[in-house]
């Protein structure tokens, strides 16, 4: 772990002028109180505008994500912690693309079901997060969102979705599990290869990761410029790898506060 978290003006001039791109995570990253706001949609739109790649990666479900693919200056939205990309045409079109084949996801959907239907009945105070209808590789427990569930419940949803064999994560909103091999980090390496042909492992010095809460930490941990917006203090004392520096700023200014610092060694 990182003996503490560097405010964002230590971060090299040098190191912001390499980079190719910029991964973020959604909520409470991009979002503030739920909606992206006016600052981080037009700090996403000026990295574009300097040429700067663009890639939201998020546990958020593809049935949530799709409106915004088209909207926002993004190259693409990785939703569900890696497993289905959604990438933006024009005109509105919109291009989803899997990590598994159709007969997994089908196989795999139930399986998920039956078992967010044993969190909900065992778990007093877990219920599935409001847009689990949206879900297509994963599911989702709120705990924060439109429902409070404590740090006890917390633990026992993770507890449970292991012991089904699933893979769990906690979002600043919600508890995800999902079958596969996905998460955010694999998600990144599979979008960079989709888009630009590239291996994410062989360029990471020239990208930079945002994030939030400790569903970031394994992103934190490999990427050399990682930000964390300044609500990340929250979860400071449960993160397993701290982010290597840290904003002033909270959620979407905290985005914006970074591009800033991106595009101020641009010259853009």
């Amino acid at each position: 772990m990182n003996a503490r978290m560097q405010p964002l003006a230590a971060w090299p001039a040098a190191a912001r002028r390499g980079l190719v791109g910029v991964f973020t995570d959604i909520d409470d990253t991009l979002t503030t109180e739920g909606a992206i706001t006016g600052d981080a949609l037009a700090a996403l739109a000026a990295l574009r505008a300097a040429g700067l790649r663009r890639v939201a990666i998020t546990g958020r479900p593809v049935g949530w994500s799709l409106p915004f693919v088209g909207v926002w200056p993004v190259d693409a939205i990785v939703a569900e912690n890696g497993a289905v990309a959604l990438l933006p045409l024009g005109d509105g079109r919109v291009e989803k693309r899997y990590q598994q084949d159709a007969p997994t996801r089908e196989r795999q959907f139930a399986r998920m079901q039956a078992v967010l239907a044993r969190i909900e009945r065992e778990i007093p105070g877990a219920r599935r997060a409001t847009d689990s209808a949206g879900r297509e590789c994963d599911i989702a427990i709120d705990h924060s969102e439109f429902t409070r569930l404590d740090d006890a419940g917390i633990a026992a949803v993770v507890a449970l979705m292991r012991q089904e064999g699933m893979h769990a994560t906690v979002s600043s909103i919600h508890v995800n599990g999902w079958y596969g091999e996905h998460d955010k980090l694999e998600g990144a390496r599979w979008i960079v290869r989709e888009l630009w042909g590239a291996r994410l492992d062989d360029e990471l010095p020239r990208w930079a990761y945002v994030g939030d809460s400790t569903n970031d930490a394994l992103m934190f941990a490999h990427f050399e410029h990682s930000i964390g917006v300044a609500n990340v203090r929250r979860f400071e004392a449960a993160l397993p790898q701290l982010p290597r520096y840290v904003t002033l700023q909270e959620r979407g200014a905290g985005f914006a506060e970074v591009a800033a610092a991106v595009l101020a060694v641009t010259g853009c």
